[in-house]
């Protein structure tokens, strides 16, 4: 059942496609070409330039960003005295490669640190007590949180308690109440004074490195290593590829190309990549989901084990039992996908008005219901929440469809969670059992209320109309350097 997509053309306005008309001719390519680049913002030659050539100089200086200067001084003030320094980070492929990055940055010129990655299962996602305690136990003065942390008010204050301080490398949506951390790098806080706010979780933890760097006089030809890094979180998470992310995801894919890290070398050959261009295609279906799958089925920490290994043998046999978690999470998601659609299919969804579905089974794998809730998306083309049952609580995620706020759908319930975080697009959550059916009703309330219909159609953006005449060699060469999409 596919429904057909509509199109979403919006043909240039005229002053547009006068802007496109001068771009193109200044730039000497077929003026379609100089449209794409104004719908994109682009209106100057010299723009557009950068935009064809990204250049690593061009990355906004990292001191820009809020609490950056106090992040740093926190960072050497802990190494000038010796305390132990522990990288925390999210189970799935932004939290693992922002680990792994900061991690194998920070170990080059000093060795009082380590890693830690939460069970999905016995901790959930965030920063968990255990994990403070766990820090607490091995003697650490400082955490560097990458990829999640920004609501953790009261984990971040039991740690205070302990005398650990925190630095939240994040890019999640805050909420109002920040926690009391000795610096909290966000370009979504409310104060940012950033120029850019859709970096990964592991494109903050690489601004921070960047800034400690210029502190420390290193140059910065040390950090190009690890935007291989970069580049397979930008893509595996989704955000988009302009201004400085395109800069970051450029030249990552050079390096994962040229001279991937051993972990990511070892990854590229066991998903046969090794003679191939890779592309921000090759990292969302194939090296994205195998570090993901280690998160889902086992723990996370194998996956920043294998991002920071130095020895081949070592990080292919990893690379080899990640990939077999890929194949066993694959046969989880096709078996739970097809036990949701016989649910929904009993429910009449496809003939209901219903505007979202809200989903529980309390013997889905915890690992496997994003993908789900992906796959939900993507059928019934609907608003998605997906719910199992793990650590005394229904717990689940959602995502969204073309347009649709999920993140405000999901807050206007706040009171009947115990727990939520995310994007626009997808969002974590946790709420007891007994309140399933109230938060059904209200967040099926909500979408109804604020979701335009043609938002529950499958949308495809259609940027330009072509003939056959316009498409020749010269265009498709400069429709190449548009890459990466």
């Amino acid at each position: 059942y596919k429904m057909t997509h509509k199109w979403n053309y919006q043909p240039i306005t005229p002053e547009q496609a006068e802007t496109s008309q001068k771009l193109a001719q200044e730039l000497g390519i077929s003026p379609i070409l100089g449209g794409l680049l104004v719908q994109r913002g682009i209106t100057k030659a010299q723009d557009a330039k950068k935009f064809f050539r990204p250049q690593l100089p061009d990355l906004h200086d990292p001191f820009l960003m809020k609490d950056m200067d106090v992040a740093v001084e926190r960072l050497n003030k802990a190494m000038g005295k010796k305390e132990r320094i522990l990288i925390y980070g999210d189970y799935d492929v932004d939290g693992t490669t922002a680990v792994a990055l900061v991690y194998k940055f920070i170990q080059q010129f000093y060795s009082n640190i380590d890693y830690y990655i939460p069970d999905r299962y016995n901790e959930g996602y965030g920063v968990s007590t255990k994990g403070v305690d766990y820090a607490a136990e091995t003697g650490v003065g400082l955490i560097i949180v990458l990829d999640c942390g920004i609501k953790a008010v009261e984990e971040i204050t039991y740690a205070k308690e302990k005398g650990i301080d925190f630095i939240i490398c994040d890019h999640h949506v805050p909420d109002d109440v920040l926690p009391p951390a000795a610096a909290i790098l966000n370009a979504k806080r409310l104060d940012n004074t950033y120029p850019y706010e859709h970096l990964s979780g592991c494109g903050v933890g690489f601004k921070f490195m960047q800034a400690f760097a210029i502190s420390n006089g290193i140059e910065f030809h040390h950090l190009i290593p690890l935007l291989d890094l970069v580049a397979v979180s930008i893509a595996s998470d989704i955000v988009p590829i302009m201004g400085e992310n395109r800069i970051l995801a450029f030249h990552g894919l050079k390096q994962l190309n040229s001279n991937p890290s051993v972990g990511l070398k070892a990854i590229i050959d066991v998903c046969g990549l090794t003679e191939k261009d890779i592309t921000v295609s090759d990292i969302v279906f194939k090296i994205g989901p195998r570090i993901n799958a280690s998160g889902r089925m086992q723990s996370g920490a194998e996956a920043v084990e294998l991002l920071v290994s130095r020895d081949a043998a070592e990080a292919y046999e990893i690379a080899k039992s990640i990939d077999q978690y890929n194949k066993d999470r694959k046969e989880l998601d096709k078996r739970i996908t097809e036990e949701a659609n016989a649910i929904l299919e009993n429910r009449g969804e496809m003939d209901s008005d219903q505007k979202s579905i809200v989903i529980y089974n309390k013997d889905w794998h915890k690992g496997i219901i994003g993908i789900v809730a992906s796959r939900l998306t993507e059928l019934y083309y609907k608003p998605s929440v997906v719910l199992t049952f793990a650590n005394g609580l229904a717990t689940g995620s959602s995502r969204s469809v073309q347009g649709f706020d999920i993140y405000k759908a999901v807050d206007a319930s706040r009171d009947l969670l115990e727990n939520f975080g995310g994007h626009p697009y997808a969002v974590g959550l946790s709420l007891k059992e007994e309140n399933i059916p109230e938060f059904t009703r209200r967040f099926e309330q909500y979408v109804a209320e604020h979701i335009r219909p043609e938002q529950l159609r499958p949308m495809l953006d259609i940027d330009a109309f072509i003939t056959f005449s316009e498409i020749t060699p010269a265009f498709v060469a400069t429709l190449r350097r548009f890459n990466p999409f």
